[in-house]
């Protein structure tokens, strides 16, 4: 990198080209059409600067001027209202924590899963029925409304999406029963903004 990552005068995103959650924190970025520098890591051996700026050298981690934050959720939420145009979380207390709630049981319920089945051996196969269980037991969040429990793509709309849009690389099929979740997936993957949001490794886990 010519210059460090505290001198630049846009927002640098250091992610893997892979990963869901950094998926998420670009779609994020994408849906606000925000312009980054975006800093490919290799989890296996992390940059200097990026072991200089957060001490956990994980990714995402975002870079704003003097600001450094990382914990995906800290990283997205700090986005929709660093940029609030347009917004992806409602106004109402309410149908924030409601959101937000939705978001936990993802992380808790969904990507342990995921990560079991990537680590592979004995236990992926019943990591990928749990997975498809988990998120069948889901299907009234995708059928309350056009995206999840609001009527505009929200914050928890970009983590069930780069979700969704790895099952046919996790061996994950919903079959008939899955159909409203399968719907949904298209809807968002059909975007501009999901499709600015992709790697080139990312866009190979549907081709």
């Amino acid at each position: 990198m010519g210059q460090s990552a505290r001198s630049r005068t846009v927002l640098t995103l250091y992610t893997t080209p892979d990963a869901v959650q950094c998926h998420r924190t670009r779609l994020v970025l994408a849906a606000k059409g925000v312009a980054y520098d975006r800093v490919m890591v290799n989890p296996a051996d992390p940059p200097e600067d990026l072991i200089d700026l957060n001490p956990y050298a994980d990714t995402p981690t975002l870079v704003d001027r003097d600001l450094v934050l990382y914990d995906t959720t800290v990283v997205c939420e700090y986005l929709d209202e660093r940029y609030p145009h347009p917004p992806l979380m409602p106004i109402d207390p309410l149908s924030r924590a409601r959101l937000r709630l939705a978001m936990v049981h993802m992380e808790l319920d969904w990507l342990v899963q995921m990560d079991a089945i990537a680590e592979g051996g004995r236990g992926a196969d019943t990591a990928r029925k749990q997975l498809r269980e988990q998120l069948l037991l889901s299907l009234p969040l995708f059928k309350a409304s056009r995206y999840l429990l609001n009527t505009e793509m929200s914050l928890a709309d970009c983590l069930a999406a780069a979700v969704i849009w790895r099952l046919p690389m996790l061996g994950v099929e919903l079959g008939r029963e899955g159909k409203p979740i399968n719907d949904y997936g298209e809807r968002i993957f059909h975007s501009p903004a999901f499709a600015r949001s992709l790697t080139d490794e990312e866009k190979a886990m549907r081709e």
